[in-house]
C-alpha cells in the first residue's frame, strides 16, 4: 500500500489509480447490465459521502440517465451510524416507474441503505439497485432487500476500521483526499 500523504492517516487502503480503475470496471459493467432498458436509468447519489465516487462513475456509465441526490443522515459527527436514518432533503425528479441505481459511498450496518430502498420503493420505483464504493458485510444489521431486478455492485470490501478520504470524511474533514485511507483512531476515540 502506498503511504499516506496526510500526518492523520494511519495507512492508505487505495489509492487514486486503485479507485479509478476500479470505478472503470464498474461503469463498465453497470452499462452492460442496464442497456436496452427503458425508461432512462435514474441515478440518485447519497450525499454528501458519495459525491466525488457518482462524478467519476456516471463519466463513465455509457447510457442515457438522470442523476438526482439524496441525502440520509445517520451518523452525525460520530463514527457509529445511530441506526435510526431519516431523509433530511428528498430527490427532485419523480422516479415512479423508473429503474433506480442507488450510488452510496459505504455500507455497513445496512440502516440507511435499507430505509432509502424502502422510500424509493414508495416512490413507485419499479427496480433498485446499489452501487457502493465500499461494503463493509462484517458490519451488516440489516438484511438489504432490492427491488424488482435490482442488483448489488460493490467496489472493494472494506475493513472494519473508520476510513475516510474520496468523498468520505470525520465531522466534515478528509473528502478531498484522492485515495481511501484509515484515519488514525486517537482523532475520534
Amino acid at each position: 500500500m502506498a503511504s499516506p500523504s496526510h500526518p492523520d492517516i494511519e495507512r492508505v487502503l487505495w489509492t487514486e489509480d486503485d479507485i479509478l480503475g476500479r470505478v472503470a470496471e464498474l461503469a463498465s459493467q453497470i452499462s452492460l447490465d442496464f442497456e436496452g432498458g427503458s425508461p432512462p436509468l435514474v441515478v440518485v447519489g447519497v450525499a454528501t459521502g458519495a459525491f466525488l465516487f457518482l462524478a467519476d462513475i456516471v463519466k463513465r456509465i455509457s447510457l442515457p440517465l438522470r442523476v438526482d441526490f439524496v441525502r440520509v443522515e445517520s451518523y452525525g459527527s460520530g463514527t457509529e451510524s445511530n441506526g435510526a436514518p431519516r431523509i433530511s432533503s428528498d430527490l427532485k425528479l419523480d422516479v415512479e416507474g423508473s429503474r433506480v441505481l442507488v450510488v452510496e459511498d459505504i455500507v455497513d450496518t445496512g440502516h440507511t441503505l435499507s430505509a432509502l430502498i424502502a422510500h424509493l420503493r414508495s416512490k413507485g420505483a419499479v427496480s433498485v439497485s446499489v452501487c457502493t464504493f465500499l461494503d463493509k458485510p462484517a458490519r451488516r444489521k440489516v438484511r438489504l432487500e432490492l427491488v424488482g431486478e435490482g442488483k448489488f455492485y460493490r467496489g472493494f470490501e472494506c475493513p472494519d476500521c473508520f476510513v475516510v478520504g474520496y468523498g468520505m470524511d470525520f465531522n466534515e474533514l478528509y473528502r478531498n483526499l484522492p485515495y481511501v485511507g484509515v484515519l488514525k483512531p486517537k482523532l475520534y476515540s
